[in-house]
């Protein structure tokens, strides 16, 4: 057993720091326009995409998730013997990133771990938040006329390590059984990573002093091809796809998207895909609606059977690996030299965010300060 004095310290809490939705029909478009803000994207645009919402109920599966993930950090912790409170906050929903703060600051924490629910290292996946992190934590500390007193620190990006690695093995190899399971011949289904798409500029930027976003998944995406395939008894054909693009046509975003994927397979007389969301931790909007609602629809109209791979969720190899990382960073914090357990090429992504990692552009300093980094 982890003793409670050595696993977590320095840390006294830790932080489940995610993207947040709405959580009724009424909070949509409020949810949207925080979203957006800055962008100056009309209601008339933000009420079409709210009606994706309507698809689900009028609401986002998000923050339920979130509080699964949550349960399950904490339940982990607790078989550990590792006694770590755990806080959450949104960026862009209750609870805000704001409550997560007052909560930490009223538990008396003064260092505190932040875990985002993003595995990839990208503007959106991880800068932004810690730009969020400090604009806020300014805020409050202006508002209160003090310092607030709290170090935060973040675990790194994840997406190469063996836990939320070996959790979307899983989930390929079971898609494939029920390809399996109706009469597929799985030598001729391809598969299909699917993963948000970014402007093509964050690409750039995402690859200035490390690995690039789409560099990132496509080394998730060997392993796990490979080792499903393994498992399968057969070689997997895949490739790389992407979803949720948004902003003016005239802006370059990373391709090809999933539907004209599926459509170029389909002409090239494919069948049978299995479709694996490697590019997110849970089965948000972008899952359900991009995938589960635009993406199958898109299937069964060119004819291929197409079944969706779960998300990592709360398994509990990736909630393992979580805590995993939680416990490595606060090893290297006391000076030790933990093992930095990762999969694939690429290395393990540096603790701290290195001057110039992860901007909006390369070589654009916006002028907006960020936590947990050098710059």
């Amino acid at each position: 057993m982890t003793s409670p004095a050595t696993g977590a310290a320095p840390y006294d809490a830790l932080l489940l720091f995610s993207f947040g939705g709405p959580d009724e029909h009424d909070d949509v478009m409020p949810f949207l326009r925080n979203v957006t803000a800055g962008k100056g994207i009309p209601d008339s645009r933000l009420a079409q995409v709210a009606e994706h919402y309507e698809h689900v109920g009028g609401r986002s599966p998000i923050n339920g998730q979130n509080l699964a993930l949550l349960a399950a950090l904490r339940a982990e912790l607790e078989r550990r013997g590792v006694d770590l409170p755990i806080v959450w906050g949104n960026r862009n929903w209750a609870p805000y990133t704001r409550d997560a703060l007052i909560e930490l600051r009223d538990r008396g924490a003064t260092r505190v771990l932040a875990l985002v629910t993003s595995a990839y290292s990208s503007y959106s996946g991880c800068r932004q938040y810690r730009e969020d992190l400090a604009l806020t934590a300014g805020s409050l500390e202006e508002e209160l006329g003090h310092d607030l007193g709290i170090r935060f620190d973040k675990v790194r990006s994840y997406f190469n390590h063996p836990g939320f690695v070996a959790a979307n093995t899983d989930a390929v190899v079971e898609a494939y059984e029920q390809l399996r399971a109706g009469g597929t011949d799985l030598a001729n289904a391809p598969l299909v990573f699917v993963t948000h798409s970014i402007p093509d500029t964050m690409e750039e930027a995402s690859g200035a002093v490390r690995p690039s976003y789409r560099t990132q998944h496509l080394d998730v995406a060997a392993v796990v091809a490979e080792e499903a395939g393994r498992r399968l008894g057969v070689d997997l054909t895949w490739s790389l796809a992407f979803c949720s693009r948004s902003g003016p046509p005239s802006q370059p975003w990373l391709e090809p998207d999933v539907n004209d994927g599926l459509r170029e397979l389909a002409a090239a007389g494919t069948t049978a895909v299995v479709l694996a969301p490697i590019g997110f931790v849970s089965d948000h909007m972008e899952v359900v609606y991009d995938l589960d609602t635009e993406a199958l629809a898109t299937a069964r109209e060119v004819g291929v059977t197409a079944v969706r791979a779960a998300t990592v969720g709360t398994r509990p190899v990736f909630v393992d690996g979580l805590v995993d990382l939680v416990l490595e960073r606060a090893a290297a914090e006391r000076g030790e030299s933990p093992l930095r357990a990762v999969t694939g090429r690429l290395g393990p992504v540096a603790d701290v965010c290195l001057p110039g990692c992860c901007r909006q552009r390369a070589g654009v300093d916006a002028g907006i300060p960020a936590l947990c980094g050098q710059d």
